[in-house]
């Protein structure tokens, strides 16, 4: 048995196992903590009723309960802080108001504070079902934490060179993905049969499929395949070909092997330079080639030709989709290496060590 390191406090936004920032970010990682000596408590900000009806249209009175009862919890932990030897942020303390609580846990509590994030966090943004809330949002706090942490966990080297502006301790930990105990197959892609084209993510980012639409709807009169889109919600457009599937944590794997073709369009802005590649990710450990814009760090999760293709024009979506519509046996070469490139550069595996690092640094 491992002797203990110390106890470690996780300050997140979400209930366990419900966002997927959280489930690819530090979740997957937490079983090798416990085997390398270390205990955890983790307190999320949103309780699971908040969350069910956190994104969603109206609701505005549970939404106002949850955030307070939120914010009491967040106070509640100065009370218990003294149990913890270090205290781990993914991507803020609460979504609202000066990030007071990090200020006196690193400062006053003088505890070791570890900063993760994997968004350009310090960019406005907010969901269209919560704008009203907008104006309680304040993203300078996350250049605020850059700066107040003992080290700072990077999703990509564009949040990594950000960080380094404001402190010269920042790490390069890419969103991963669990090959032996979740995403744990490949998919075998036929040579027959009806194919799919795939989208998955949550509603706040399936307005990027806007982009590609128009030439879904134009390989809809020459080709038969299924347009899968797997999201938390139904998206707002009905073409011939969609296949909505409800995203469900119960049957992920099995709904997102059904596809063959991956695909992960992105706007041309800052905000998609904080991108982790996340759905890139999950296609590839399942043995899915993709198709993707290549910004922020798609530009590093596949070589051009070999994992799938980069497109930027809609011809360019066109012409890469309708090779790999009319031939399978370039689906099924291009699939062939995805996983491959997963396991060694983008699985719980391969970052275990600089996961581990995180809580070992004495800065």
């Amino acid at each position: 048995m491992a002797e203990h390191q110390g106890k470690i406090l996780f300050i997140v936004p979400y209930p366990f196992a419900a966002a997927p920032s959280q489930r690819f970010r530090y979740e997957q990682y937490l079983h090798l903590l416990t085997e390398n000596g270390y205990s955890y408590e983790i307190s999320p900000f949103y309780d699971q009723k908040t969350w069910k009806v956190l994104y969603q249209k109206g609701n505005l009175i549970n939404k106002i309960t949850g955030l307070l009862k939120g914010f009491l919890k967040r106070w509640a932990l100065l009370f218990k802080i003294h149990h913890f030897d270090q205290v781990f942020i993914h991507r803020e303390s609460s979504p609202a108001g000066p990030s007071v609580i990090p200020w006196l846990i690193r400062f006053v509590f003088c505890k070791r504070l570890i900063f993760d994030f994997d968004d350009a966090i310090w960019l406005p943004n907010s969901s269209k079902s919560n704008r009203s809330f907008r104006f309680l949002k304040m993203p300078g706090n996350a250049l605020k934490l850059m700066k107040w942490s003992n080290v700072n966990a990077c999703g990509n080297e564009f949040l990594r060179q950000k960080a380094l502006q404001y402190n010269s301790n920042a790490i390069l930990i890419p969103t991963t993905i669990d090959t032996e105990r979740s995403h744990d197959r490949e998919t075998d892609h036929p040579l027959r049969g009806k194919l799919v084209i795939g989208w998955t993510g949550s509603h706040s980012t399936v307005d990027y499929l806007q982009q590609i639409l128009p030439v879904i709807k134009e390989l809809e009169k020459d080709y038969d395949f299924e347009f899968r889109v797997i999201s938390d919600r139904e998206p707002p457009f009905k073409i011939a070909s969609l296949n909505y599937i409800k995203w469900k944590k119960e049957s992920e794997i099995e709904d997102l092997e059904a596809i063959n073709i991956g695909l992960m369009p992105l706007p041309d802005d800052q905000w998609a330079e904080g991108k982790c590649g996340l759905k890139a990710l999950q296609y590839m450990a399942l043995g899915i080639p993709v198709l993707l814009t290549p910004l922020g760090v798609n530009r590093e999760i596949i070589i051009d030709g070999i994992h799938g293709y980069f497109c930027v024009s809609a011809d360019d979506w066109k012409k890469r989709l309708v090779s790999l519509l009319e031939d399978r046996l370039l689906l099924r070469k291009l699939g062939s290496v995805t996983r491959q490139r997963i396991e060694s550069a983008y699985s719980v595996n391969a970052n275990a060590s600089k996961f581990l690092l995180l809580f070992a640094l004495q800065r």
